[in-house]
């Protein structure tokens, strides 16, 4: 049986969660990567995806974030995420706002490295929005 370790979920908002959990899938923004105890010291950004949480009680959760970074230590994971929700609280058109938001500002972004961020962004909600099902 794999060791347990503790995770948490902030938002500016509030302390989503904070359990003992078996393992974390993280949207990393090189790719998705699943967190268990005793994983080497890790610091990553995080880009829009959904977190897969597998508690120690056998209870399976799931969050949308969008963006941020994590904390990973031998003994527990943070995530602080620029903005979260579990994905059954997920209104359907909040993914299209950010996503119309987003290319508002790209339309008056001038710099090219603003331009550039803006454009994966609206990529990655777009296909994050796929994933759950809000096409």
């Amino acid at each position: 049986m794999p060791d347990n370790f503790n995770f948490e979920l902030v938002s500016p908002e509030r302390l989503l969660l904070s359990e003992q959990v078996v393992d974390v899938v993280i949207p990393a923004s090189e790719g998705e990567m699943t967190v268990m105890a005793h994983h080497a010291p890790t610091m990553t950004t995080i880009k829009p995806g959904v977190v897969k949480v597998h508690a120690a009680s056998g209870k399976k959760q799931d969050y949308v974030v969008f963006g941020g970074f994590a904390d990973i230590l031998p003994t527990g994971c943070t995530l602080l995420a620029e903005s979260a929700i579990p994905v059954e609280d997920l209104r359907q058109d909040e993914l299209t706002r950010r996503i119309d938001l987003a290319r508002a500002e790209l339309e008056d972004a001038e710099h090219h490295e603003h331009k550039s961020r803006l454009e994966h962004y609206i990529m990655e909600m777009t296909r994050l929005r796929g994933a759950i099902g809000q096409d």
